[in-house]
């Protein structure tokens, strides 16, 4: 089989079909892993209890954040058990808070707790003034957004996948199989899956030769806060959400930040998620309201991502009947939680009978989170290279090399933290430059958006 696309909803199929016994490719058109939608996000690990009650993502959600919690010691992937808060900060919005416990409840969950003003007070001292009234969810968690999609496709590539990166897809006709044509050759396969992202109606077209759904990005722009600004916050603070997004939400980070964010913008470049200063200093503002001490605190970085978002409310996955080719598409903002959960649906979807491998291969990924033991705290670690975020030699090295390599600076920063700290690589850029010499298929030098 071919899967489309190295986002996380891409590698956690390549994960799910190499242990069921089936020989993977997974084909990249940038020069690394989840380069698209999945390089922006908020990394919460979500309940599904505000998912849409009886949707296909609600489905996936569950089953997704389950398999998670199943198997995240296994694959060394770290979780931050510290629940949410969803927040009202206006009598309208108290009111719809009996409604959204029942509609989480109706999904399944039901330890949820409502919190009056005084007890939100006591949990969130550092709030703002405004907030009148909130209900608690325990198992909202945070987890590192990069190191999960990297462990699933280490772990397909570990038991047989095989990754092409830099292989746009270029055609795709039928000649019994599969022949999909891409930059770097001609993939046979048996079985395509589409998982495209961004640009899942347009290969949806290649391949079927029509779109059922139409995506247009929601851009999200995030602002993350240096990380003395984390100690103000113990949970996850949601809003209230709207039909539109589910509003700007304050947590920290697995990296010891403070995260505020995303907006939510619709645009029609599929490529390109560019900053608006506007946007981000009403961004600050909305944050600040919410933890006031924030306006005492520096600006670490700003980001923006790219959700693929359709006219439709449901993700977007279909078996094409007698084409051998299943579309998983308009995954939007909650792709990082429901991902082992649609590797579960599509593997129904393709109802494959295959011979699972006798001793699987269950790689451990490098802990980069605050949330466990670093490398610099380990002996013999050749020294710290990035300052920031204290990211070690061996850490850099290790990412170089291996069954899955780093073939960019932002492909490393996504492995081991480099230049995400506050000085943004001033620092180690040149370090960095020196030991990634002949590594990388983008330069260092090469400016990427």
């Amino acid at each position: 089989m071919a899967i489309i696309g190295a986002g996380v909803v891409g590698c956690a199929i390549a994960r799910r079909f190499s242990l069921a016994g089936a020989r993977v490719a997974v084909i990249e058109k940038a020069v690394d892993i989840l380069d698209g939608a999945s390089k922006g996000n908020s990394a919460i690990l979500h309940t599904g209890f505000d998912a849409p009650p009886d949707s296909l993502e609600h489905a996936c959600i569950q089953a997704g954040y389950e398999e998670y919690l199943a198997i995240h010691n296994r694959l060394g992937l770290p979780v931050l058990r510290c629940g949410a808060l969803v927040i009202a900060w206006t009598e309208e919005q108290e009111a719809a808070l009996p409604a959204l416990m029942e509609k989480a409840r109706e999904n399944g969950v039901t330890d949820i707790e409502l919190y009056s003003r005084a007890r939100l007070r006591e949990a969130e001292p550092a709030l703002g003034s405004a907030a009148c009234a909130a209900f608690r969810v325990p198992g909202e968690y945070i987890i590192d957004p990069w190191a999960a999609p990297f462990a699933y496709l280490l772990q397909a590539v570990e038991n047989g996948a095989e990754v092409l990166r830099g292989a746009e897809l270029t055609a795709a006709r039928r000649e019994g199989d599969w022949l999909l044509e891409t930059t770097r050759g001609e993939v046979r396969a048996g079985l395509v899956v589409n998982a495209a992202g961004n640009f899942g109606d347009l290969v949806d077209e290649m391949l079927i030769g029509r779109r059922d759904f139409n995506i247009r990005p929601r851009k999200g722009q995030f602002v993350v806060y240096d990380k003395p600004a984390a100690a103000l916050v113990r949970h996850i603070l949601l809003p209230v959400p709207t039909a539109i997004t589910k509003g700007v939400v304050v947590c920290r980070t697995a990296f010891g930040n403070l995260l505020v964010g995303p907006t939510a913008e619709d645009q029609d470049d599929r490529q390109h998620a560019g900053l608006d200063p506007d946007k981000l200093a009403a961004l600050m503002r909305r944050g600040e309201d919410i933890i006031p001490a924030l306006k005492n605190h520096e600006v670490t970085a700003i980001y923006a991502g790219l959700r693929p978002a359709t006219e439709r409310k449901d993700y977007c996955i279909t078996a094409h009947k007698g084409l051998s080719c299943i579309t998983v598409g308009g995954i939007r903002s909650t792709g990082l939680s429901g991902a082992l959960g649609i590797a579960q649906h599509v593997e129904r979807l393709a109802a494959l009978a295959l011979a699972p491998p006798a001793n699987p291969v269950w790689p451990t990924v490098r802990n980069i989170s605050e949330f466990q033991p670093r490398d610099w705290e380990k002996p013999h670690h050749g020294g710290v290279v990035c300052h920031c975020e204290l990211v070690t030699r061996r850490e850099i090295m290790d990412a170089l090399s291996g069954p899955l390599p780093a073939r960019s600076l932002a492909g490393l920063k996504r492995r081991t933290r480099a230049t995400m700290g506050r000085c943004q690589g001033f620092y180690c850029s040149a370090e960095l430059s020196r030991l990634t010499r002949d590594c990388f298929d983008q330069p260092m030098a090469e400016k990427v958006e």
